[in-house]
């Protein structure tokens, strides 16, 4: 009787433990995102509206899930360094914020991968892809896998001061370069007009990481007609078109002083110059639409005062018009930032059902409440954003990307190297580009690169 007892609750035990509630999953998510601080809008959409309302549906689904976002407060190449310490130790969050730029290097070094992979068919069927373009996909794809999805993309251009353009007898309604001759005429009568400013902020410099090769150096060497590789994906290591961005460069920074040169060395440099145009120092400042949507918006750090009445944009133009790259008279070039699955997450389904979640035309469309900006879905419009609805309208399609490349990540790091050996006064253009020519060598063996001079 004894043994039949013990039997009987034991079986109930068991049981019991079947039948009660399973412990709840926790999930992360990490991204540069600081309430009050570097994206401020996307840390509280994420608070305040991705992570209850995947707890709630998970709830309706009888799954509790817990989510945690991790609010990074370093700059872009801190973040990626902590990712790739994390990812190669088997840590790390389980949905992360990443450029799309860096899929390749991190893929070529085993630090990610495919969605397909790692989810399998709820990735391959997920019903967002119909609304998102190829090209877009692709900003966080690498050799047709997709590890990622962005957010959305962008566009580059020159934010203006109107209020200080006018002071210095400029009409901000009608000025539009047409060459960087008529950039630098524009930047010498600020200067003029105040001797202790920095009318143009060009980005150069190591501290500034990819912000000086996408929205500096980029941004001059496509108005050469030249991007930083040719048709055939070789690394460009000695052109004209070096030489003419870097000479540009040594006006602004060394020859004329118009822009702030300490800035581009400083380790907050970025920011500096941030304070600068909100400052009224600078006004003429070269960057992506991200400036607008989030660096000047109300509230935020560098939030410019009356900013829709003291602040518009113009095109990037050429070295001279019709130079550009395809021969435009203007220029600009385009990125995505978005999440990434951690491959070595204990829930890969339910991280990708979270990515899914968060890139879901319901709360994309709740983010651009939080933060207008050019969606990556199709059916996910920009509200009440004349600006953003203006400049993607007139940007988009002069637009180019970066190499979609395992090495671009070390060539950038040689760009800025070399664009701070001449704003610093270390090197000559010349002597710049065939320290540069060397590095690319070493970094993607001679084969892969080539000279356009003769």
């Amino acid at each position: 009787m004894r043994i039949r007892s013990h039997a009987f609750w034991m079986a109930l035990a068991a049981a019991t433990a079947l039948a009660a509630p399973a412990a709840a999953a926790d999930l992360t998510i990490t991204c540069r995102c600081v309430e009050g601080g570097a994206n401020a809008n996307l840390a509280k959409w994420i608070k305040e509206s991705v992570i209850p309302s995947f707890a709630e549906k998970k709830k309706a689904e009888g799954e509790e899930v817990n989510v945690t976002l991790t609010e990074f407060a370093g700059s872009d190449e801190q973040l990626t360094q902590q990712l790739a310490l994390d990812f190669s130790t088997g840590s790390g969050p389980d949905i992360s914020g990443f450029d799309g730029f860096l899929i390749p290097s991190f893929v070529e070094g085993g630090l990610l991968k495919p969605l397909e992979e790692l989810v399998g068919e709820p990735a391959s069927s997920w019903e967002g892809w119909q609304h998102i373009s190829e090209g877009s996909r692709a900003l966080m794809s690498y050799k047709d896998q997709t590890y990622g999805i962005a957010l959305g993309t962008d566009v580059r251009m020159i934010f203006v001061r109107a209020d200080l353009l006018e002071d210095a007898g400029i009409d901000p309604e009608t000025w539009q370069p047409t060459s960087w001759a008529e950039l630098l005429d524009a930047a010498r009568k600020l200067k003029e007009k105040n001797p202790d400013s920095f009318p143009l902020q060009l980005n150069a410099g190591v501290p500034m990481g990819e912000a000086t090769t996408m929205q500096g150096y980029w941004m001059a060497l496509l108005g050469t007609g030249e991007q930083v590789t040719d048709e055939q994906g070789r690394y460009i290591v000695a052109s004209q078109g070096i030489l003419d961005t870097l000479n540009l460069y040594k006006a602004i920074y060394v020859d004329e002083k118009l822009g702030d040169q300490r800035a581009q060395m400083l380790s907050d440099g970025r920011n500096r110059t941030f304070a600068n145009f909100r400052d009224g120092k600078t006004a003429l400042l070269v960057e992506g639409d991200w400036f607008y949507r989030s660096v000047t918006a109300p509230d935020s750090e560098f939030a410019v005062e009356n900013r829709d009445e003291v602040m518009t944009w113009a095109k990037m133009p050429a070295k001279e018009p019709g130079k550009g790259l395809r021969g435009q008279d203007f220029v600009t070039i385009s990125g995505g930032t978005g999440f990434v699955v951690n491959p070595n997450t204990d829930e890969p389904e339910l991280a990708w059902e979270l990515l899914a979640h968060l890139n879901s035309k319901e709360q994309l469309g709740k983010y651009q409440e939080y933060e207008p900006r050019i969606s990556i879905r199709d059916d996910v419009p920009i509200p009440n954003a004349p600006f953003l609805s203006e400049t993607s309208k007139e940007l988009l399609p002069l637009t180019t990307a970066r190499p979609n490349d395992a090495n671009y990540n070390a060539v950038s790091a040689e760009i800025q190297r070399m664009t701070e050996a001449v704003v610093s006064g270390e090197l000559s253009p010349e002597d710049a580009m065939a320290r540069y020519r060397d590095a690319l060598i070493r970094i993607v063996g001679e084969e892969n690169t080539v000279s356009l001079l003769q």
